[in-house]
């Protein structure tokens, strides 16, 4: 469509007799008329314009994904947590207890393969999206008819939860495994849940919450670093951890965590001898315990930054192309003033023009083109880039470092892309240039 449209243009303007056009163009002083070169130097501009507003947004994406990357997401060295989830429903274990008992003889065996420096069991791991969102209410607040405490995030894990993921333990302690199988009530909360109730992680410990009315209090034992659990592009929800198996919770009289997944911190994670064995411990335990979404921490944590990185690429890909076509259009259209100024340029030369004013005439023609284009483009991209807020990290649409770095690139580029043929104009031999028809 584009061929067809500036291809058209051209053959409809001149597709008619022009006589007396055609006479004047035979004399041998005659350059383009003011409307072409009006024409050129317009689409010199609107390249530079396009090229300065993508490449602005490819600067952005850049700097977001660049405080993406330095966020500490809450949890440490992903590539290392190999990630196995498995399921036991009711018909294959109906009680709760042998359902836990099960899971922790299955991380027993993958905590006894060679290079495995920790194992935990969860409903979820970070970044996973399987989550359980519920409100919590608190003994020390008081709550008034009909008000509804704040929702939660919910995560049901085993001892050693924080230890393999590398979530820090702000306060307080993990989960035992006497815990569990005592039944004892006890929780850890999120350190942005705990300043938010009780002003510090400190304070929350010994505090007691409870998810129902008629379920029993349950005491903040710990308080964990925050998750991103969203991306690190959203903020943190506060976290409720729960034992992965207690009494009185969402009306079972036992609640266990029947659907979950194996996190296994080893520097051999995603290896094939390792799957293999780890699969084989798990199968050992229960031949027929289907093991599937087998995957690293890493891998769900870039598929967290896909939508940043894929928008990156394609914004780099779109503004190395507009920056490389600007540059050609500025370089052809001062190449070409050289080319038609030839005689001029002789002229100037045997009456004792300098090299350096020779060179200075062109450059300013091609940076007044690219600070013209410059300008248009800051202004179209200060419109454009509002448009891509919602896909920025701790940095504005109006980013400054953003905007002057690409500027200087843009005018550095258009003025290397000037020189070149300002350079060959000092060049001109005076006789030639004079002799020339």
């Amino acid at each position: 469509m584009a061929g067809l449209l500036f291809g058209l243009m051209p053959v409809l303007k001149y597709a008619g007799p022009h006589l007396a056009v055609a006479l004047r163009g035979s004399g041998r002083t005659l350059s383009h008329s003011r409307e072409r070169h009006r024409a050129r130097n317009s689409l010199v501009v609107l390249q530079v314009a396009l090229a300065l507003m993508l490449l602005i947004g490819a600067g952005l994406m850049i700097r977001t994904f660049q405080a993406l990357r330095s966020t500490e997401p809450g949890f440490a060295r992903p590539d290392e947590v190999q990630m196995m989830r498995i399921s036991i429903p009711e018909t294959q274990v109906n009680e709760p207890e042998r359902v836990m008992r099960t899971q922790n003889e299955m991380l027993d065996k993958l905590a006894a393969i060679g290079g495995v420096k920790s194992v935990a069991f969860s409903s979820g791991a970070p970044l996973e999206n399987f989550n359980s969102n519920d409100v919590v209410f608190a003994e020390d607040k008081q709550y008034s008819v009909g008000q509804i405490p704040p929702i939660r995030r919910f995560r049901f894990v085993s001892p050693g939860f924080f230890q393999t993921t590398g979530t820090p333990l702000i306060a307080g302690r993990d989960f035992t495994w006497t815990d569990l199988y005592e039944k004892r009530h006890v929780a850890i909360v999120s350190e942005n849940m705990a300043r938010e109730m009780w002003g510090d992680s400190r304070s929350a410990l010994g505090k007691r919450i409870r998810e129902g009315m008629r379920d029993p209090w349950r005491e903040i034992v710990g308080v964990a670093a925050n998750v991103y659990d969203e991306g690190v592009q959203q903020d943190a929800p506060a976290f409720v951890y729960w034992p992965a198996i207690m009494d009185t919770f969402w009306a079972d009289p036992v609640h266990v965590t029947r659907g979950g997944v194996f996190l296994i911190r080893t520097n051999r994670a995603a290896t094939e001898s390792f799957l293999a064995e780890a699969k084989k411990a798990i199968w050992s335990i229960n031949p027929n315990q289907p093991v599937f979404l087998v995957r690293t921490l890493k891998d769900v944590y870039d598929l967290s930054m896909a939508r940043t990185s894929f928008t990156l690429v394609m914004l780099a890909i779109a503004s190395v192309m507009a920056l490389v076509l600007s540059i050609v259009g500025i370089y052809g259209v001062i190449a070409y003033a050289v080319s038609q100024r030839t005689r001029e340029i002789g002229i100037r030369i045997a009456l004792g023009a300098q090299p350096g004013g020779l060179k200075r005439m062109f450059l300013r023609h091609g940076l007044l083109l690219a600070g013209v284009g410059a300008t248009l483009g800051i202004t179209a991209a200060i419109g454009a880039t509002r448009l891509m807020s919602s896909m920025l990290f701790r940095i504005t649409a109006l980013d400054p470092t953003t905007y002057a770095a690409v500027s200087v690139l843009l005018i550095t580029a258009a003025a290397l892309a000037s020189y070149l043929p300002a350079r060959r104009a000092t060049r001109v031999d005076p006789g030639e240039a004079l002799r020339i028809e």
